[in-house]
């Protein structure tokens, strides 16, 4: 079992409150002060972060100068107006995006947190907006971790997965860099190859999918911007299994069962780990990506659709309705 983390005392950790803004800024955050004021923003206040002591830099920015970072998810048009509806109920913007100055010396400024609310306030004609900005353009790739104003699914955090690391594989240095460097800010290696299949298939069941890839993959220790052709060359391997195994779902159609789950279950009953169990606290892959696939697709050349029962659907709990 892995050690009982030691409880924190209370109040022990970071800086006491006169601590926030008791250290004049570094040359670097004034330096950044300046330049918001030469994009015709506002730096309101600059200090350090309660928790990491890294400084920050409460600025008002014009609202055409913010886009959100390239490589989010897509924008939720819904969620969207939501927020258009409410906050002029509340006639205050409270919820200061979180932005680095756009990184290679680009214009304007990103933000990987906020992307909603900016549309919003773009939808309401504002003029500006309030930024926490932050002068370590890193911290723009660590958007799963930042972005909490609307939960990502499956498909939302692999795109997003997958366009950072195409940044990065473009970026000159970052490019260098291990995959491995970039764990925290991926956080699942599942996302790199399930990503990709989306880029291809909008409407890819990654879902299915998910708990076979999780067990097979692990970050590369090879420079990012090499990765790119293996992890493209594995989503073209699982888009050629997801055929397949449509094709199993289309027999079990024409055999006369109906469910919204035919694909999950089809995928399950292919899966040779299925029954692979994993000792307490282990961590990593348990077996080799393309072994496992070769092992699926045979199995899928071989499902019998008519050897397939109603029964069988309802122990697998996908007797959930028609189509």
């Amino acid at each position: 079992m892995p050690p009982r983390k030691k409880k924190v005392a209370a109040a022990s950790v970071g800086l006491a409150a006169d601590e926030v803004a008791a250290e004049k800024p570094p040359a670097a955050v004034k330096a950044l002060a300046k330049q918001v004021a030469d994009d015709g923003g506002a730096a309101l206040a600059t200090y350090r972060d309660p928790f990491g002591a890294h400084w920050l830099i409460l600025a008002a920015l014009p609202i055409d100068t913010v886009s959100p970072t390239p490589y989010q998810r897509e924008l939720s048009d819904a969620h969207a107006k939501k927020l258009v509806a409410v906050i002029p109920k509340v006639e205050r913007f409270l919820d200061p995006l979180i932005a680095i100055k756009a990184p290679n010396d680009g214009a304007g400024y990103w933000t990987p947190n906020g992307m909603h609310r900016l549309e919003a306030m773009k939808r309401l004609g504002a003029k500006s907006v309030t930024v926490l900005l932050v002068p370590e353009v890193e911290v723009a790739y660590r958007i799963l971790a930042l972005n909490t104003e609307k939960a990502h699914n499956l498909k939302d955090k692999s795109l997003e997965v997958v366009r950072m690391a195409h940044s990065l594989a473009e970026d000159p240095v970052a490019g260098k860099r291990p995959e491995r460097d970039w764990a925290f800010e991926f956080e699942e290696p599942a996302y790199l190859t399930i990503g990709r299949c989306y880029e291809s298939n909008a409407r890819f069941s990654g879902g299915a999918y998910m708990p076979v890839v999780r067990r097979c993959e692990d970050f590369f220790d090879d420079a990012i911007a090499d990765c790119e052709n293996v992890r493209g060359e594995r989503a073209e391997r699982l888009l050629a299994l997801d055929k397949q195994v449509g094709e199993c779902v289309k027999a079990l159609k024409e055999a006369g069962l109906q469910s919204t789950y035919l694909k999950p279950f089809v995928v399950a009953r292919i899966n040779p780990l299925r029954f692979v169990k994993t000792k307490r606290g282990e961590t990593g892959p348990i077996a080799e990506f393309d072994e496992t696939i070769d092992k699926m697709m045979a199995k899928a050349e071989k499902f019998d659709a008519s050897k397939i029962k109603a029964q069988d659907l309802a122990k697998a709990g996908g007797m959930g309705g028609g189509e």
